[in-house]
C-alpha cells in the first residue's frame, strides 16, 4: 500500500519501498480553478501556463526539487522508453519532445514526469546505482509490457541488476470500474497466457480488468522483487483524483514524479 502525505493543503501519496524524492500527486493542494481544481499538472488540459507552473512549484517545494530539471512525457499509449539527461530539460511547455511512454535517468536532481487520469503510472528506483524511472502504462501499454521494458532499459542503460529495482504502481481506474469488451483482456492472455486470467473477471458480455496486478506481473516476470500497489481507484474517488472514464475531457492531470537522487540511498 501507498501512503497519504498531507503538508497543508497539499496531498500526496508516496511508496515505502522507494527512498528517492517522488510521488503519485491528487488532485488536491493546487492553484487550478474550475473543473481542473486544483493540483492539475497536465500541459494540454485547458490551464493558465501559470496556474500549471505554480502546481509544479508547489510539488518541488514539497519533495525538495529543482522546477527546472522537470522533464515530462509526450505519451502515446506506447510502449516506448527514453533515457534522458541535462539536455532534455527546458520548459515544460516545450513542443520538442519525442514520444515515449517512460522515462529513464541516472542524472541527479532531473525529475520525470508521468501524466494519468485512470492509466497506470509507476514509478522505479535502484538504490545501488541510483537511476529512476517514470512509466505511463495504458492498458495497450500494459499489453506491451511497459514496466518490464523499463526494467529492461534500465539494465542496459545504467548497468541496474532487475533485483535491486524497487517500484510502486500508483493510482489508476480499479478492477471495480475497468469495464472493457473483449479485445482488452484478449490482449493481456496474448502477452501472459493463463496468468492473467486470475486478474480478469467477466460479467455477461463485458469483462473487468485489474491493470495494477497485470503490471506487477509483468514487473515480477522483469525480475523485480518489491512493488508497493495502491489501492485506491481513480473512478470512484472523484475528490482525490480526475478520471477520464467518469468525466471524459473535463479534467486534469494527475500523475507520478521521481527524482534522481544526488546520492543513492
Amino acid at each position: 500500500m501507498l501512503i497519504t502525505q498531507q503538508k497543508d493543503k497539499l496531498e500526496y501519496l508516496t511508496a515505502p519501498g522507494i527512498a528517492a524524492p517522488h510521488c503519485f500527486t491528487t488532485r488536491l493542494g493546487g492553484v487550478s480553478q474550475g473543473y481542473l481544481d486544483s493540483l492539475n499538472i497536465g500541459i494540454h488540459r485547458g490551464d493558465r501556463a501559470e496556474n500549471v507552473e505554480k502546481n509544479y512549484e508547489i510539488l518541488a517545494a514539497a519533495l525538495g526539487f529543482d522546477p527546472g530539471k522537470l522533464i515530462l512525457t509526450r505519451q502515446t499509449h506506447s510502449s516506448i522508453v527514453r533515457a534522458v539527461t541535462e539536455k532534455d530539460t527546458g520548459s515544460i511547455f516545450r513542443e520538442d519532445i519525442e514520444q515515449c511512454d517512460a522515462l529513464i535517468t541516472n542524472t541527479p536532481g532531473l525529475a520525470l514526469v508521468v501524466f494519468t487520469a485512470d492509466c497506470t503510472p509507476i514509478l522505479f528506483y535502484d538504490p545501488v546505482t541510483g537511476a529512476v524511472g517514470a512509466a505511463h502504462a495504458g492498458w495497450r501499454g500494459t499489453a506491451a509490457d511497459i514496466a518490464g521494458k523499463t526494467v529492461a532499459a534500465m539494465v542496459e542503460a545504467f548497468g541496474c541488476k532487475a533485483e535491486n529495482i524497487r517500484c510502486a504502481i500508483g493510482p489508476n481506474i480499479g478492477p471495480c470500474c475497468f469495464e472493457t469488451d473483449a479485445e482488452v483482456p484478449q490482449a493481456m492472455v496474448d502477452a501472459l497466457g493463463d496468468e492473467a486470467r486470475a486478474h480478469i473477471r467477466q460479467a455477461g458480455q463485458k469483462y473487468y480488468v485489474n491493470l495494477k496486478e497485470i503490471n506487477a506481473l509483468f514487473l515480477r516476470r522483469a525480475g523485480v522483487c518489491q512493488i508497493d500497489i495502491s489501492g485506491d481507484c481513480t473512478r470512484c474517488d472523484s475528490r482525490r483524483f480526475w478520471s477520464h472514464r467518469l468525466t471524459g475531457s473535463l479534467r486534469g492531470s494527475q500523475g507520478g514524479i521521481i527524482v534522481c537522487p544526488e546520492v543513492a540511498k
